[in-house]
Parts: structure tokens; C-alpha cells; sequence
């Protein structure tokens, strides 16, 4: 009997602990790895960044130069089993990482028009002076968009090795997973 009371208390311990941990990724801080080039020379690929979550909770929008961690699949509903799934814990555990979950700056928030033009990018008509990207653009298609309502643009700060809103578009906010800390 005093086996079994032991067995129950260390397992109500050990799932106590998990929910915790579960809780605090999910809803407060999330550590990352840095997957690919596309955040060079910013991020490298396999560092470990730490995202606070709090801000997707207090429905925060990110701002102009923000780093942030989003769900690249923009037409895909996201629900509470996708921040289950995206959490460390459960990556953990099943040894998977998503390959939907990036990390980019943020280049425009609601209403701003982005305009890239002979491989430079425009904000407002102003163009931006990036001394973050890892080289000059090339070959990239001149395009011109209004960032929607709720929506960020994001890009790569390595842009010419990088998947971003270039590619997918504009971000719903409800997909922006964290805001980079440290």
C-alpha cells in the first residue's frame, strides 16, 4: 500500500510538472531553435532564441522591426491543438519539429503600403534603411501591397535565402506565435 501511495504521488508530480511547463510554452515563454539562413546574420541557424508569448495573449500587435515567431500556414485555422502541438514539450516528445513555424522582422503592420521596387524595399513611400539584412536583395519581383487589418508583413533578413511574405503574404496576427525577447 505504501508503494502504491508512492507511485501516485511521484506520477502526480511528474504530470503536475508537465502541465506547468505545458502552461508556461504555451501562454508565457517558449524557447526556439533558429531553423535555416533566413534570419542571417540577426539569428544563426541552431541558436536558441527565447519568445515571450504573453504578448499573443494580450492580443499585442507586433511593430515595425519586431523579430516574431509565426504559423506560415496563413489559410490554416489555427486552434488550441496547434499551441499544443507547436509547444516544446510536445516536440519533445514526439522528436518532430514543424516546419511551419518561422522566424522574421516585422516590415509592415496594418495599413502600411510595402512597395519592393528594384530589389529595395519602401514603407510608406519612404525607403527603409535595413542595417540588419545580410546583403542587398536580388532578382526579387517589383510588387507593391497594403497591409491588411490584423495582418503583418514579414521578411527574412537574410532576403535572398528567405521565405516570407513575399511568398505567402500578408500574416494574420492571429498566427504571429511570439515575439522574440532574448
Amino acid at each position: 500500500m505504501r508503494l502504491l501511495k508512492e507511485g501516485v504521488a511521484w506520477f502526480s508530480s511528474l504530470f503536475t510538472g508537465m502541465a506547468i511547463a505545458l502552461i508556461i510554452s504555451i501562454f508565457i515563454l517558449q524557447p526556439t531553435k533558429v531553423l535555416g539562413h533566413s534570419m542571417e546574420p540577426t539569428l544563426m541557424p541552431d541558436h536558441h532564441i527565447f519568445v515571450s508569448k504573453l504578448p499573443c495573449v494580450l492580443q499585442y500587435h507586433p511593430h515595425h522591426g519586431d523579430i516574431v515567431i509565426i504559423d506560415s500556414r496563413i489559410h490554416h485555422q489555427r486552434t488550441w491543438v496547434d499551441d499544443l502541438m507547436d509547444s516544446p514539450l510536445y516536440v519533445w516528445i514526439t522528436e518532430t519539429s514543424p516546419h511551419n513555424i518561422w522566424v522574421k522582422r516585422v516590415i509592415g503592420v496594418p495599413r502600411d503600403v510595402i512597395e519592393i521596387k528594384n530589389n529595395r524595399v519602401y514603407r510608406n513611400n519612404q525607403l527603409l534603411k535595413e542595417s540588419y539584412i545580410k546583403e542587398e536583395m536580388n532578382n526579387t519581383p517589383d510588387m507593391k501591397i497594403t497591409v491588411p487589418d490584423n495582418c503583418i508583413f514579414v521578411m527574412g533578413d537574410n532576403r535572398n535565402y528567405s521565405m516570407d511574405s513575399r511568398e505567402i503574404g500578408c500574416v494574420p496576427i492571429d498566427h504571429v506565435l511570439g515575439v522574440k525577447i532574448f
